[in-house]
């Protein structure tokens, strides 16, 4: 029993530190990230059109199955049409990916 309750609190634990940074992340998703790829993540159609790009939904399968190094790759240095995103501290933008991860559709 005390095995059963030392790993159902690790575990716990484990999934309130994977949210963690989700709130702050939110914000900076609002005002850096969501022009683009919309309030939900779900992408902006007429972005997508005007740059002639497939956006996928930051919820989907394709984006959440990303680690979060690629994730952070990509907002750093930008990825096809996509431009790096200026301005971010690295605590910014592991609480962005924090954030992204809980769009799962």
């Amino acid at each position: 029993m005390k095995t059963f309750m030392k790993t159902f609190v690790l575990v716990f634990a484990a999934c309130g530190l994977a949210s963690a940074g989700a709130p702050e992340g939110k914000a900076t998703f609002a005002a850096k990230c969501a022009p683009c790829h919309g309030p939900n993540g779900e992408g902006r159609p007429a972005i997508a059109k005007m740059f002639g790009v497939e956006m996928h939904p930051l919820g989907s399968q394709y984006v959440q199955s990303k680690p979060d190094a690629e994730i952070k790759q990509i907002v750093a240095n930008g990825k096809g049409k996509m431009k790096p995103v200026a301005g971010l501290a690295e605590k910014q933008v592991e609480d962005v990916i924090a954030f992204v991860r809980t769009l799962k559709e």
